[in-house]
């Protein structure tokens, strides 16, 4: 694959919408025509979108560090600086669990490894997923990708203070053998609720010997959102 910045990636777009045409192009790369005007133009687009456009032009994703904190696309991406992140063959429901059959890696992306640091989390035990499902909506979409920080795989028991209005945090786990992603709170050391963002799924209680069911992957520490035009 070829290595890019964004200039390249905007002029690459160009040819391939005056050699396909502007919709073939749009829908094999799975985005809408807005998303490709905006990328022709050099206007700003999401992180999915840019994923999406690159693989289908064949070229290589990398990410630098924003003000903000989050990935951006940087002009390369070697270097001791990066940090290649393994992205499993596996989905992670936002509702009824998911069966994987596989946890094969089907790629890398590469992340800055000063941003990794800031966030606290070691690039050793970082891990991309992606999400189905929509009892996590807003927050997370269907076919969003997940950053996993696989080393923080225990949730703190803490009670809720009433004026605590901050969202309780996300985390990958399994459940009775699926996997699923949701918000976990652990009022008492042996209770936990997955909680959805979505208000048309109810709160699930995990308690006792039921906790035996549960197992954490990680928790989660940055999404991609996917392009739903």
């Amino acid at each position: 694959m070829t290595r890019f910045g964004i200039e390249a990636l905007q002029e690459r777009v160009r040819s391939a919408v005056d050699a396909e045409g502007m919709r073939p192009f749009a829908r094999r790369a799975g985005v809408g025509l807005g998303v490709v005007r905006s990328m022709m133009d050099g206007r700003d687009s999401s992180f999915s979108n840019v994923l999406a456009v690159s693989n289908a032009l064949h070229m290589e994703l990398g990410f630098g560090s924003a003000v903000t904190g989050g990935p951006i696309p940087s002009v390369t991406i070697d270097g001791d600086e990066y940090a290649h992140i393994p992205l499993h063959d596996a989905l992670l429901a936002a509702g009824a669990g998911a069966c994987n059959g596989t946890e094969e890696v089907i790629d890398h992306l590469a992340f800055r490894r000063d941003w990794l640091q800031r966030i606290g989390v070691s690039a050793s035990a970082a891990r991309l997923a992606r999400v189905q499902g929509d009892s996590m909506q807003p927050s997370l979409w269907p076919g969003d990708m997940i950053l996993i920080d696989t080393g923080t795989d225990d949730p703190p028991t803490r009670g809720r203070d009433p004026r605590d209005q901050r969202r309780s945090p996300i985390y990958a786990l399994i459940d009775n053998g699926e996997a699923r992603v949701k918000r976990i709170e652990r009022p008492t050391p042996d209770l936990i609720v997955l909680l959805s963002d979505n208000p048309d799924y109810a709160p699930e209680l995990r308690h006792g010997d039921d906790m035996k069911s549960v197992q954490i992957i990680g928790k989660v520490v940055w999404w991609g959102h996917t392009n739903r035009d």
